[in-house]
């Protein structure tokens, strides 16, 4: 069965060109924006890497940039250009994070920020690469959206040139961890006028667990496979998310159900400080809505995802 699915997989792209991607990222150790990376980078039949932007999120972009950098060198790939990017939200601090309750995952707010000095070329980086390509380059945003919202925020004329943007983020009428750390870049990318946003968010990770034994049928012996491995000890936790952001990009046919609404986030600082709420198309009347995700066939997104974790 699964060399039937490669086979149709490959059918269907073969001599197309190549997706142009930008991989924005707040990349841990390697589940799951790595694991995501080197999805897409095991499809180059379908899918053209442009350059990998770091954001902060899980940790701070030095530390993921050094995840980042560790799987590219894994892979062989150092042709793919790795760019720094914000070193910040636009608001959130972790001083405000210390008067929230009720939150769990701090990410990189459970520590200082480090020092860095060096330059920070990830948004010189997309306007230019959205510029080169009008229309064809897709933005897959698998962490908090500060360099895109800075971006659009210097350019407002991007949002006509960018093909789509594919990113997860946010639950429907709640709270989700990339929405959270920086409510106001989410904001600015929902109200913007972006042709196309798909959004994967908890509606659909929620229902996309890979338990012990799904993951034991990752058999490979490889570096790549052994990294996911030992990554599933450090965090045992079962759920994907950005691998599902990325899988849409190969096999969008793996999502079952979805719907589309105008969504805006929440970004008075109180209790509900990044949680997703329907959008007043009075504040952003040239707002474009949203796809948003919410179930899939989770055999046909699993065969793929244990076919390219080598």
């Amino acid at each position: 069965m699964k060399r039937l699915l490669v086979f149709v997989f490959m059918t269907a792209y073969a001599g197309a060109q190549p997706e142009k991607v930008v991989f924005d990222t707040d990349c841990a150790y390697f589940n799951d924006d790595g694991a995501a990376l080197v999805m897409l980078l095991n499809r180059p039949q379908q899918v053209r890497i442009e350059g990998i932007t770091v954001v902060p999120g899980n940790f701070w972009p030095a530390t993921g940039s050094g995840f980042m950098l560790h799987i590219l060198k894994l892979m062989h790939r150092s042709d793919v250009p790795l760019y720094f990017g914000a070193q910040a939200p636009l608001v959130h601090t972790r001083a405000m994070v210390k008067k929230e309750t009720g939150i769990e995952y701090l990410g990189a707010f459970s520590t200082d920020p480090p020092t860095y000095s060096g330059p920070t070329t990830a948004v010189d980086f997309l306007i230019k690469t959205i510029e080169k390509s009008p229309g064809k380059v897709t933005i897959l945003a698998l962490g908090p959206m500060t360099n895109i919202a800075i971006a659009l925020r210097l350019r407002p004329d991007l949002e006509a040139k960018i093909g789509r943007i594919v990113f997860m983020g946010g639950k429907l009428n709640g709270k989700e961890f990339n929405f959270w750390f920086d409510p106001e870049a989410a904001q600015i990318v929902l109200r913007s006028s972006i042709a196309k946003k798909v959004m994967f968010g908890l509606d659909i990770c929620d229902h996309a667990p890979i338990d012990k034994a799904h993951a034991d049928r990752i058999t490979a012996r490889t570096p790549i496979a052994d990294l996911y491995r030992e990554d599933r000890v450090k965090n045992p936790s079962p759920y994907v998310w950005d691998t599902l952001a990325a899988a849409y990009l190969l096999d969008p046919k793996f999502v079952t159900k979805r719907e589309t609404d105008y969504l805006d986030v929440d970004t008075v600082f109180g209790k509900n400080y990044g949680s997703v709420m329907p959008l007043d198309r009075t504040l952003a009347p040239e707002a474009t809505p949203v796809e948003v995700m919410l179930d899939l066939d989770f055999e046909r997104f699993f065969a793929l995802f244990k076919s390219l974790i080598h």
